[in-house]
């Protein structure tokens, strides 16, 4: 009787722990799978946040490729205006420079290299006799002319 009354209360105990592990299991078991939908929303989202990353960052770069590409665009024609008027510039100055070193040299031709003696009036101008002998005096025009005697 003993042992019957001990087996009873040894079924009854071990159905009630078997009752708290399915429990505990089914608890276990709603956790995973809770736990695996916010997973799987997460990873989706996630994924979705990647690809909108991504379709921003390709048009930002198609962005940066136009405006690149209009940057240079616009630094080939300032790079030929300022070419053109480099070179305008550079013709200015090379016909200036003739110029100048034309009237250096007319000056210098017209300048006697030796000074001459002023020797007296002759008009109202001063006049002058040269090295050789000869007797000028100089014009309106900055011109030599001699005087015959």
């Amino acid at each position: 009787m003993k042992k019957l009354l001990l087996l009873c209360l040894a079924l009854t105990l071990s159905f009630g722990v078997v009752a708290q592990e399915t429990k505990t299991e089914k608890a276990k078991k709603e956790v995973k799978k809770t736990t695996r939908k916010a997973v799987d929303k997460t990873e989706k989202a996630a994924k979705k946040t990647e690809k909108a990353v991504e379709k921003t960052a390709d048009k930002a770069a198609s962005k940066t490729k136009e405006a690149a590409k209009d940057a240079k665009k616009e630094t080939k024609k300032v790079a030929a205006k300022t070419e053109a008027k480099v070179e305008k510039t550079t013709q200015t100055v090379r016909k200036e420079t003739k110029k100048a070193t034309a009237k250096i040299r007319k000056s210098n031709e017209k300048a006697p290299k030796t000074p001459d003696k002023v020797t007296g009036t002759y008009n109202g101008k001063k006049v002058y006799t040269g090295p050789r002998g000869g007797r000028y005096y100089i014009n309106a025009n900055g011109n030599k002319t001699y005087i015959q005697d």
